[in-house]
């Protein structure tokens, strides 16, 4: 009964289904297609039958060559409109510098601000592992609640990225600590001053423990380094002992914390401004229990009232700043670090260490000789041209 009904518009030949997959393939012997007037009687010839016979094996095949063929066009069209939409534009040089000179004002900026308050706070209230964790515990509050008002987007973190991160916290947590203590024995421009000399410990480091070599041009530039820091401190007027050796065990903790940087963060997605809020929360929980044991409740209450009988209510005012305003400015940093180069980025840690030198020289009104100021000089300058050797 089937074969009896006639569909002369639907049916499909076999000798058509022939002609699709002949027509449809490419011929490998001749380059050269049929003219489209013998293609058009072929196939008229072939619909002109009038026994159509049905085949449903042979006509989902059929189906199978008219659905791979409507899918290549359907690539193409996609391609097509693809290769026309038009893409991101890309940010301009001009743009890119005024975007960094941005960061680097912000930094410093901050930076300056960070110092000054944190050595009014440490002047009346002389407790730099509490001042340390303050500063520490708004950071991460700060973060905490920007992720959770997503403000920011939290960050996606395993227990492998937390294990990695851990040495770098630990010294982080010693280089911050032991730079507030400078702070609180010496003068903020000594402190930064012996702080510039932290290249001269990364290259010792990484040549004597790591075993890394450098061109001659990297050790020479250490003689101005070493020299300027060491003519700084023996005619600095206040010099102090524990200061002096606060900023020298800073500068060895950021070195192996950007050693363990390096070799712990190879591959991990993780943003400038989400990897220090990480950091800092950690460093939180290490600094803390040590805080306690070193001051104590007890002495940080004592200090708060003499403090209070001193500046008065301002003090709050004072270490609230100064906590806001260190996590803001390596937050800066760590983002400014996602856009620029380790030369730039070295470039312009050489230059915050300036302003703050010469700011806090002037707002603290610090007494220096002439030739303090030419060892600070000399080392600043030595920072820069190492920076420069090294790349």
């Amino acid at each position: 009964m089937i074969s009896s009904l006639k569909h002369p518009t639907s049916s499909i030949h076999a000798s058509y289904i022939l002609q699709q997959r002949r027509t449809s393939l490419p011929r490998l012997q001749s380059p050269v297609m049929p003219p489209p007037s013998a293609a058009k009687t072929r196939r008229s010839s072939v619909l002109s039958l009038s026994k159509p016979l049905h085949l449903t094996k042979t006509q989902s095949f059929s189906n199978i060559i008219i659905s791979n063929s409507k899918e290549k066009e359907r690539s193409l069209v996609t391609c097509k409109a693809h290769e026309g939409e038009g893409s991101e534009p890309i940010p301009s040089e001009s743009s890119r510098k005024v975007k960094i000179g941005i960061y680097f004002a912000t930094w410093w900026g901050l930076n300056v601000i960070f110092n000054i308050y944190n050595k009014k706070v440490l002047n009346v209230y002389p407790f730099p592992w509490l001042t340390s964790t303050l500063s520490l515990a708004a950071g991460s509050l700060i973060m905490l609640i920007s992720w959770a008002l997503r403000i920011a987007e939290p960050p996606k973190t395993d227990l492998d990225f937390w294990k990695t991160l851990f040495p770098v916290a630990v010294a982080h947590t010693i280089g911050h600590v032991a730079a507030t203590v400078s702070m609180s024995k010496v003068a903020v421009s000594f402190t930064h001053i012996i702080k510039s000399g932290e290249p001269a410990f990364s290259v010792l480091v990484s040549r004597f423990i790591l075993g890394e070599s450098f061109p001659p041009a990297v050790y020479l530039s250490l003689l101005p380094i070493i020299g300027g820091c060491g003519l700084a401190a023996l005619t600095e007027l206040n010099f102090n002992m524990i200061g002096f050796m606060g900023a020298m065990i800073s500068n060895l903790a950021f070195v192996f914390r950007n050693i363990f940087s390096k070799k712990g963060m190879k591959g991990k997605s993780v943003s400038g401004m989400n990897y220090y809020a990480c950091l800092s929360m950690l460093s939180l929980l290490i600094l803390t229990p040590f805080a306690i044991a070193v001051e104590g409740p007890q002495m940080w209450a004592a200090g708060y009232k003499q403090a209070l009988s001193q500046i008065g209510p301002q003090i709050i005012w004072w270490m609230a700043a100064q906590s806001v305003f260190y996590h803001l400015y390596n937050q800066v940093s760590y983002m400014s670090l996602d856009e620029i180069s380790p030369l730039t980025f070295s470039i312009g840690n050489t230059m915050k260490r300036i302003s703050v030198i010469v700011s806090s020289i002037i707002i603290f009104r610090t007494p220096v000789q002439p030739v303090n100021a030419l060892g600070a000089a000399i080392a600043v300058l030595g920072t820069f041209l190492y920076s420069q050797a090294k790349q």
